[in-house]
């Protein structure tokens, strides 16, 4: 079901609901970097659009600030943590437990926004770049899928991270895009999320 969503600063943003016949959690789902073509409509996250309501997820997907029919501009990661509020606010409406997941930049947006507002939720993070999370994390599950074949961040230092901060790590075959394999990061994502 295609909606919209409101920001506090005014930004309408282009969403959509995909609704678990029987849902038993709601995820908010933050996609890839707008400048790399990332959308809501990018393969993998289509892929775990229609994977999770299977699980029990309903989720809640969106165009990020100045990307597809969202009003605004790319603010580079800043902005964009309204726009996971407003995602949020419209998830929590449901009155269903709630967790968060994101790829790459929008796995970024999505750690930052869990750190900067204290949220416990579940999280689970398919390859964000190291060099843009958060030092201090709230306690919560959280989860982080990094591909065995990831070309396009520093896998090391997600590795490293993860380890650090005593984040559940998945490696999994794949590169960055995970082409073909969106069925399996989404049923990693919910087992995350589900945790």
């Amino acid at each position: 079901m295609r909606t919209e969503l409101q920001t506090a600063d005014g930004v309408v943003l282009e969403a959509r609901v995909d609704a678990a016949e029987d849902p038993l959690r709601v995820t908010v789902v933050c996609h890839a970097d707008p400048k790399q073509a990332g959308t809501m409509n990018n393969p993998l996250i289509v892929a775990m659009a229609k994977r999770l309501p299977e699980r029990g997820h309903t989720v809640v997907r969106f165009n990020f600030r100045g990307t597809g029919a969202s009003g605004g501009a790319h603010d580079f990661g800043v902005a964009e943590r309204l726009d996971v509020d407003a995602a949020m606010a419209h998830a929590r409406t449901m009155e269903l437990p709630v967790g968060i997941a994101g790829w790459s930049f929008g796995a970024v947006v999505a750690l930052n926004w869990l750190a900067e507002n204290g949220e416990r939720m579940p999280y689970v993070g398919i390859a964000p770049s190291p060099e843009h999370l958060p030092d201090e994390l709230p306690s919560g599950p959280k989860r982080i899928i990094l591909g065995t074949r990831e070309q396009v961040i520093d896998a090391a230092g997600l590795q490293r991270y993860a380890v650090e901060k005593g984040i559940d790590l998945v490696l999994t075959p794949g590169d960055h895009f995970f082409h073909g394999r969106g069925e399996r990061i989404a049923d990693l994502v919910g087992q995350g999320l589900e945790a």
